[in-house]
């Protein structure tokens, strides 16, 4: 029996158990935190088709079609200009706004009905014999030292957790880039300003209206990293958020009091190779985009497709050189999707280190965006994501 260990529950990892499990192969997930805390964290939550065709695929799609949000397009906005990319008409296809806490929460909510063993709370959680053909893991639980023993170890534990710094650093290579700003975020019970997501370029920074249902909105602006989450009370960020998005949207923000708030930093992050020996990252473990374009859950998804596709062949044929590929081919769209990521978010901030020239090109591009359907579609084909 080829046992596999996923080392984190996150959507990620829980994903990824359930389509092994649905293949019949033998798995078990080991989580560090506890359900409550994993469910407790705000994410993303625009879709690509690829992500929603996994979960059609389990049948766990149910609340997902009923209550997620069907997006047809985006908006750039560039001062008191609209650009909407018409990603329905350009690329015949669309994304969902589906909360990321709500797709982990359908996962977990069918872990025991489709057979699918989690350990929450497994403390200290540590790799061994990675690059053998017997490796494993152990871990405490309740104050008991436990170990499992699996053929393969996958990696969904995040850009900090054990998995990848298992890694030797003579094998390893990670390409970095550390942004100058964070985003402040602000979730809210109020309708959304716009049935659309608006990225906004403004001179005073950047800005996004986002949302998570027809009453709950998600709003960001960028800040230095030197920013005090305390100097900004509510009426601050929704004063800021009128101001960045321009005068045709100001009049339709509605003003709440804040469910949540938080300022996180951007990075762009790809680590390789995504396997060694016998284990395999996906997810942040091995790779982190910006925010701008919402491909952080989407490229995790496309990985675990990859990684499901690799494992399932190696359980049921022995077939080793599906999993020797599997880095190269999740590698070659984690690129693209960071490609894409670093672009937009390059398009819509205000470096610090930008002048005059910066500002110049930014403002041909946007006028380029808004004259040429070429130039959309190219931007409407990465938003609905790359197929796999």
């Amino acid at each position: 029996m080829t046992r596999i260990c996923i080392i984190g529950a996150g959507p990620a990892g829980l994903l990824l158990g359930h389509l092994l499990r649905a293949e019949g192969v033998d798995c078990i997930v080991l989580e560090r935190r506890s359900p409550a805390y994993v469910l407790s964290r705000i994410r993303a939550g625009v879709l690509e088709r690829g992500t929603v065709a996994l979960m059609e695929r389990l049948g766990l799609d149910a609340r997902l079609k009923a209550e997620g949000l069907v997006h047809d397009g985006f908006n750039l906005a560039d001062g008191e200009r609209l650009i909407r990319i018409d990603i329905a008409d350009l690329v015949g296809s669309h994304v969902v706004v589906y909360g990321q806490t709500e797709l982990t929460r359908d996962l977990m909510d069918a872990r025991e009905a489709r057979g699918l063993e989690v350990v929450y709370e497994a403390q200290d959680v540590t790799l061994h014999a990675v690059e053998s053909d017997a490796p494993y893991v152990t871990y405490v639980k309740d104050g008991v030292a436990q170990r499992v023993d699996a053929r393969i170890i996958v990696g969904c534990d995040g850009f900090h957790g054990p998995s990848r710094q298992t890694i030797p650093a003579s094998v390893g290579r990670d390409y970095g880039r550390e942004y100058p700003f964070g985003w402040l975020g602000i979730l809210a019970d109020v309708p959304p300003c716009n049935h659309e997501l608006i990225y906004a370029n403004h001179e005073r920074g950047f800005a996004l209206a986002s949302q998570r249902s027809l009453t709950r909105s998600r709003y960001y602006v960028d800040v230095p990293l030197t920013e005090k989450l305390e100097d900004w009370p509510d009426e601050r960020i929704w004063d800021e958020l009128a101001l960045r998005l321009g005068p045709a949207v100001a009049p339709h923000i509605t003003r709440g009091p804040a469910i949540e708030k938080s300022i996180a930093p951007l990075r762009s992050h790809v680590f390789t190779p995504m396997r060694h020996g016998s284990l395999m990252l996906c997810g942040d473990s091995a790779h982190i985009v910006p925010p701008t374009g919402a491909k952080g859950l989407n490229l995790a998804a496309s990985d675990v497709y990859y990684a499901a596709e690799a494992l399932v062949a190696f359980a049921k044929r022995g077939d080793a050189d599906a999993v020797a590929a599997y880095s190269d081919k999740a590698l070659s769209r984690v690129w693209k999707a960071e490609r894409f990521s670093w672009s937009l978010t390059r398009l819509m901030h205000r470096f610090p280190e930008d002048g005059p020239f910066e500002r110049a090109m930014q403002v041909a591009e946007l006028d380029y965006i808004a004259s040429s359907r070429a130039a959309q579609t190219s931007i409407a084909e990465n938003y609905v994501g790359l197929p796999y």
